[in-house]
């Protein structure tokens, strides 16, 4: 449980910072650069994607040389030197290298740290683990809007003033990882540690499939952020509805993995995926900015019963010597999805509509709740 906590504030910190700075990109990058819709998709897609081919093997290393911590540590360290980047920003290319190197970080660093977590908790309570990670990971993030909220007001066109104060979180979170402890590691035998897509489970197979093309339609949050402005709301308002996501994501988090670990991943995953497809509907049909409340809040609920619970699921049904590399395989194959996603997300919005990825959206989240409900069969 030590080991849990400790992770927890790394991602407390960690998301304390990056949350200060990631609702205010897009309209950084439209407003003060004069980016358009499609290079913010083209910016996400490339960052996301670059470094979700990393996690794979980030995976696969850590579970290799037993240095999960170490690659955390990096992980992290490269995620601070990239809001190090944004400050000196002066164009959409400095952007796009300063998430390339923050991304690159999430990449070195996600499949070791969720392995460490798995590790270090028993299965029966992995769902309870996961998600009071993510709930502190959440509440930072919640915590780091807050700060760029009143950093913001008052002074509305200072963006690099916040990117530099969230340094500060970010080079605590690193800090704090060294306390982390290195957990007893079951021996695995004599298995071999491989790549091997024969390896894995069939219901893992399909799971890991089905994640990648439920992906293709699932664009960066940039694009509620974006949609959100281009309603009318003042960046101050979006800050406001984007810690309302991060609010309810962080308040469910927990209680939802645990109830996992009770009634089954399955129930929740699909009601999660099922929450999705409403709420991108909704952002497709949505006129006015006061409706953007409930749409922001429920989202919240999407990602708190997914996001932890999905990483439960892997732990579950990886094998016990190939779990961190199964973890950077799926992290893998969402990151790769997201770059054909954002891309056709910015280009639909261009030429379709601002309505048009959100409609599109829906429908892959309705083909996800259905492909889970069959193959996700207790």
């Amino acid at each position: 449980m030590f080991n849990i906590v400790v992770l927890g504030i790394v991602s407390f910190l960690t998301d304390v910072s990056s949350e200060m700075v990631y609702p205010l990109i897009p309209i950084f990058l439209t407003v003060t650069l004069g980016a358009s819709p499609a290079i913010v998709g083209v910016i996400e897609g490339i960052a996301e994607s670059i470094a979700s081919l990393l996690k794979v093997f980030s995976g696969y290393w850590g579970d290799k040389t037993k240095k999960k911590k170490e690659l955390a540590i990096a992980g992290y360290g490269s995620s601070f030197l990239g809001k190090v980047v944004l400050i000196f920003a002066g164009s959409w290319g400095g952007v796009l290298i300063s998430r390339v190197i923050d991304r690159l970080g999430k990449g070195i660093r996600t499949a070791p740290r969720d392995a460490l977590i798995a590790e270090s908790s028993k299965a029966e309570a992995r769902g309870h683990a996961f998600g009071l990670h993510r709930a502190m990971d959440t509440f930072g993030a919640a915590l780091g809007v807050v700060i760029a909220y009143f950093l913001l007001i008052g002074n509305i066109n200072n963006f690099e003033r916040i990117f530099l104060f969230s340094m500060i979180p970010a080079f605590l979170g690193v800090l704090a990882l060294f306390f982390v402890r290195q957990p007893r590691e079951i021996s695995a035998g004599k298995k071999k540690l491989t790549l091997s897509w024969s390896a894995l489970d069939t219901r893992l197979k399909a799971f890991l499939i089905l994640a990648f093309i439920f992906n293709l339609g699932n664009s960066s949050n940039q694009f509620l952020l974006l949609r959100a402005s281009k309603l009318g709301a003042s960046a101050p308002f979006v800050i406001l509805l984007y810690l309302a996501y991060n609010i309810s994501y962080g308040i469910l988090s927990y209680p939802m993995g645990r109830l996992s670990d009770r009634i089954g991943r399955r129930r929740i995953l699909v009601a999660g995926y099922f929450i999705y497809a409403l709420v991108y509907l909704g952002f497709a049909l949505v006129t006015h900015i006061n409706t953007l409340w409930p749409l922001f809040i429920v989202y919240g609920f999407y990602i708190a019963f997914t996001e932890g619970v999905e990483k439960a699921l892997l732990a579950d049904i990886a094998p016990s010597h190939l779990r961190g590399t199964v973890i950077g395989l799926h992290a893998t194959l969402v990151g790769l999805a997201l770059l054909p996603a954002s891309l056709f997300a910015g280009f639909l919005w261009d030429f379709l509509g601002a309505s048009a990825p959100f409609y599109f959206g829906a429908g892959m989240g309705l083909v996800a709740a259905v492909g889970l409900f069959v193959i996700l069969k207790e």
